[in-house]
């Protein structure tokens, strides 16, 4: 099968504004990737309506993510930036691999299990098939490489399985996809009790104005045993100090690290520094989105495009599918 290279595939969800954690996590690493590989990037719409969004409050969050986008320096001439529901192909995949898929695996998956657990009786199966969409969004375009946090690695591992029995029963159609490891795979919430979220509300909205960053940054929790001004701290457990090594200059950590051992650099003082390097940091992609909420036509271009590039590779891959499983090609 002759068709565009695809050598990484990622996505993520529209369910609200985007933060620093998704800068940090992921949409950094991507523009960076795009210099050198040939990068599709979707906003998994399908995979929202497991929470069954208010359909307007869905296409405006979609709208808005591909803003981000375009915002952080994602170039649609290089990356194909797309809707997941753009493209029918997900779906078509998605049903062809449930019919390979071992209920017991899907039960194994521990995101299930927690939002299980979470939603009390409540539990959709499209909760329980999500990952299996999501396998068919990385194979039906057979990425080389997929940019994962470390709560994804069980889907991914699920995919390469499924291109695994895919392979194996039909014949050998798709490559096993690899994990890259995001490094920053794990951003911090703001309030100490895990990943940042928006859900938790412990987030930093990426294109909050100087003013909204810096009152979410002085509510942040420090390191838990610095309870006086003049307490020794201890950076490598503080999560504004964390931060500070993705937004402040290098020279400036060493001098907070210090100035927090020694006590000589309160807490106060190192969230402003942290909040004032933010701020700066992010108010070219602020600035970028602002634009394109004058151009929204641009933001629409963009996702057509990307749109088109998408369904020419997974309709080869479909094809191939079709055929190996006995379907009408």
């Amino acid at each position: 099968m002759e068709t565009e290279k695809v050598d990484v595939l990622s996505g993520i969800q529209p369910t609200g504004e985007a933060h620093v954690g998704n800068y940090l996590g992921a949409l950094k690493q991507w523009v960076e990737m795009q210099e050198a590989r040939r990068c599709f990037y979707c906003i998994v719409d399908l995979h929202a309506l497991t929470t069954q969004p208010d359909p307007e409050a869905l296409r405006r969050a979609s709208f808005d993510l591909a803003r981000v986008f375009l915002a952080i320096g994602l170039d649609p001439e290089r990356s194909a930036l797309f809707l997941q529901s753009e493209v029918p192909g997900h779906a078509d995949l998605a049903w062809v691999f449930q019919c390979l898929t071992p209920m017991g695996e899907l039960q194994r998956m521990t995101q299930f299990k927690d939002k299980a657990g979470a939603q009390q009786g409540k539990v959709n199966v499209g909760l329980f098939t999500y990952p299996v969409l999501q396998a068919a969004d990385i194979l039906i375009y057979r990425a080389r490489e997929v940019p994962v946090g470390e709560d994804q690695v069980q889907h991914l591992e699920l995919a390469r399985e499924i291109a695994r029995r895919f392979n194996r029963v039909y014949g050998k159609l798709f490559p096993e996809p690899r994990a890259r490891l995001s490094r920053a795979a794990r951003i911090q919430g703001l309030d100490g009790s895990g990943k940042m979220s928006k859900s938790r509300n412990n987030h930093i909205p990426l294109l909050a104005p100087p003013e909204e960053i810096h009152k979410r940054v002085r509510k942040a929790v420090t390191d838990p045993q610095r309870l006086r001004r003049d307490d020794p701290g201890r950076p490598e457990v503080c999560n504004v100090f964390s931060l500070h090594g993705h937004f402040s200059p290098e020279a400036t950590v060493r001098e907070i690290e210090e100035g927090c051992r020694s006590a000589a650099l309160g807490c106060v003082d190192c969230k402003r520094m942290l909040a004032e390097n933010m701020a700066a940091a992010l108010a070219p992609i602020r600035e970028r989105a602002e634009a394109l909420d004058r151009e929204p036509e641009r933001v629409r271009e963009a996702l057509a495009s990307g749109a088109r590039r998408a369904r020419a590779v997974a309709a080869v891959t479909l094809e191939g599918v079709r055929d190996a499983v006995g379907l009408p090609v």
